[in-house]
């Protein structure tokens, strides 16, 4: 999945690392493994790759994530509709926001 991409540095996405707890969650549940753990803490590594479905944010239990306060605002739906128009030989016709 690392060649699909929404938009490079448009995600709004934050960690605060030192609310984190490192039970490892996130890096569970992102479908773009965004996110690893170093040092007991969980760390973005690629953020270009975000999507802004909010799995992180959902399952992390002590809200150490924020995610787009719109629950992903169409991004998601921009890669995923982005896809299905790459596998149909056509242009993506946008997030649907």
């Amino acid at each position: 999945m690392r060649h699909f991409r929404y938009l490079e540095d448009a995600a709004i996405l934050r960690l605060d690392t030192d609310t984190c707890i490192g039970c490892g969650n996130c890096a569970l549940v992102c479908p773009h493994r965004i996110f690893v753990l170093k040092e007991g803490k969980a760390e973005i590594i690629d953020r270009g790759a975000c999507m802004e479905c909010g799995a992180c944010a959902t399952n992390c239990p002590v809200g150490a994530i924020y995610v787009n306060p719109d629950d992903g605002c169409g991004c998601a739906a921009y890669i995923i509709n982005s896809w299905i128009a790459k596998v149909r030989g056509k242009v993506p016709s946008g997030c649907g926001c």
